[in-house]
């Protein structure tokens, strides 16, 4: 594929427009985005520049300005005079917007009072007085609402309601003591590029239809490949529906390298396949070998040290196991950054074995992927250089909103070879343009979502040492609590020595169990601890951290931090409020 050439689509350019400070950038995308968008892209561009008026705050249940407010006007004269109607939500409909005669103003209207909503909904999210969660059970959200589709439309008053009850009920997953999930905050930039995504509503399967995409994508998937390692950023890849996808990706195509004929003729022309990963990896390898019909019991588990990193004797003794057998070993999953325990595989060991038996190397980077950014903690991915392929996903440890996961693959022309199908009536062979830039044939979807514009345009904003920055923030806020609890009174760590990620993991001992024998009776009880704990956690709305089992340890809560907006403060409100809910247990 030819480069586009533009420093204007790369990232940290000379002159400053990867500068957060400089708003031409963004302004210049502004002026893009008209042209793709129309009026509409003006008049969310003026909302992000001031040029429109500010949201007003809504009381009550009533939708801001809702019940009778005055239509926007679309004229360019200011002050303007021009008359202004009233508009009353309670006798419009859906058809009455555009395309609708005449829909162009009550449009602009309800998308400016639609704003007012979200607006108001990002403000509060990082607004620490504020719930996390306003809780309640499935049968009472089922109660106290009427959630069922009806065959008669109803008013956009009853709509923009129902915008404001979603969202009260919502988990407000950019709080910054919100810790539940690998993948928290909200990036303002990276939510302008979701709306403005959803505006462009456009397909990725071809340049014809995504033009402007496609290059942000060729551009940022080979910035990706150069921060692995691989030289010049050579290579393919995908931005895919979640890491679970990508891992997929990886043994669809690790599969078909070593066994071509598979794409034609199925299982049933190959023989008994294996694949290996850590018994801490993500279980996504086992249920991409169920869909592809390998079956879970050819995915091998191998065993792990104490931090939960793969053991490299057991890697090759399970191998050598496997081959006596008659299968075939095609492909070895390392992880970067597991689950659970936030452990790095050793990748320059697991790729010795990989190349020694030659079998496919795969990296589960999607959590510990971001650390690539980071000049003092991308050494955990020493090696990853080395593998044929990555998982990677920005919308964890970069903070990038929802969804966006890069399947990254060293061989280019591989991901064509095994997933095109030549639809004539999408891939026509003599457009008038380079053809490599229809990515649409080498995926496995044919109706693929935009993904990338979210992380090129934050990329844009903050640069690469921005998101360095945040990579470095979260890690020492990890650092930070495991030195306040390593030795508290009340807590336990799941394994000894500082956390090679954000992933903290310990029990917390209410004061009931601390003079107890460790034995089988204290275990049972300390494993109802943590999920009473989050339990009330969530009934009081206050914070979320996530707990589990593994292996043969009682429930533990496993803390992550990726949420730029946490600080030390909010680490310490979590640790008193595990003790607050606790103590009496």
């Amino acid at each position: 594929m030819a480069s586009p050439g533009s420093s204007f689509w790369s990232f940290g350019s000379e002159d400053g427009s990867g500068d957060p400070e400089n708003p031409g950038t963004a302004r210049a995308w502004c002026q893009v985005a008209q042209k793709f968008t129309g009026g509409i892209g003006n008049k969310l561009c003026a909302l992000l520049y001031g040029d429109a008026e500010k949201p007003a705050e809504s009381t009550g249940n009533v939708p801001p300005r809702a019940a009778a407010r005055k239509v926007a006007c679309t004229c360019d004269r200011k002050p303007c005079n021009c008359p202004k109607a009233d508009v009353n939500y309670a006798f419009l409909h859906s058809t009455d917007l555009l395309p609708a005669c005449d829909g162009e103003r009550p449009t602009l209207t309800f998308l400016q009072d639609v704003m007012d909503i979200l607006l108001q909904y990002v403000v509060k999210s990082f607004d620490r007085s504020t719930k996390v969660i306003d809780f309640h059970y499935p049968n009472e959200l089922l109660q106290e609402y009427n959630w069922e589709l009806a065959d008669q439309p109803q008013n956009l008053e009853e709509i923009l309601m129902h915008c404001q009850t979603t969202l009260k009920y919502a988990i407000k997953t950019g709080h910054p003591r919100y810790f539940n999930q690998l993948s928290t905050g909200l990036d303002i930039v990276g939510l302008a590029a979701d709306w403005l995504t959803s505006t462009a509503n456009t397909n990725m399967f071809t340049y014809e239809i995504a033009p402007v995409f496609v290059l942000l994508e060729y551009v940022t998937l080979k910035k990706m490949r150069e921060i692995i390692g691989w030289p010049g950023g050579s290579g393919d890849g995908i931005f895919s529906p979640g890491g679970a996808i990508s891992n997929m990706y990886a043994m669809l195509i690790a599969r078909f390298k070593m066994f071509p004929e598979v794409k034609e003729k199925g299982m049933a022309a190959v023989p008994r396949l294996i694949a290996f990963t850590s018994e801490h990896s993500h279980f996504s390898l086992k249920k991409g070998a169920a869909a592809l019909g390998i079956g879970t019991d050819s995915v091998i588990l191998i065993k792990c040290d104490e931090r939960g990193k793969m053991i490299p004797s057991d890697l090759e003794r399970r191998i050598l196991e496997a081959k006596q057998k008659g299968y075939v070993p095609f492909l070895v999953s390392a992880t970067a950054g597991t689950t659970v325990y936030g452990a790095f595989d050793p990748l320059l060991a697991v790729a010795d074995i990989c190349k020694k038996y030659k079998i496919w190397m795969h990296v589960d980077a999607a959590w510990g992927g971001g650390l690539l950014m980071s000049r003092k903690h991308k050494w955990k991915l020493s090696g990853v250089e080395r593998a044929n392929s990555v998982t990677w996903n920005p919308h964890k440890m970069m903070g990038v909103p929802l969804q966006c996961s890069a399947f990254l693959v060293r061989e280019e022309g591989l991901m064509q070879s095994c997933n095109q199908m030549h639809a004539s009536y999408l891939f026509q062979q003599d457009k008038h343009y380079d053809l490599s830039y229809d990515t649409g044939d080498k995926a496995l979807q044919c109706g693929r979502h935009v993904d990338v514009f979210k992380l090129w345009l934050m990329w844009r904003a903050k640069g690469t040492t921005g998101f360095e920055a945040h990579i470095d923030k979260c890690l020492e806020l990890a650092e930070y609590l495991y030195n306040i609890i390593k030795n508290r009174e009340g807590y336990e760590m799941v394994f000894d020595g500082k956390p090679q990620h954000t992933n903290v993991c310990f029990w917390y001992v209410p004061p009931s169990l601390r003079a107890l024998e460790d034995n089988e009776e204290r275990m049972s009880r300390l494993s109802n601890v943590a999920p009473v704990i989050k339990a009330r956690m969530m009934e009081y709305g206050t914070t979320m951290v996530s707990y589990q089992p593994l292996g043969d340890k009682v429930n533990f809560f496993r803390m992550v931090i990726s949420n730029p907006a946490a600080t030390h403060q909010d680490i310490d409100f979590l640790i008193e409020e595990i003790e607050r809910l606790g103590q009496d247990l």
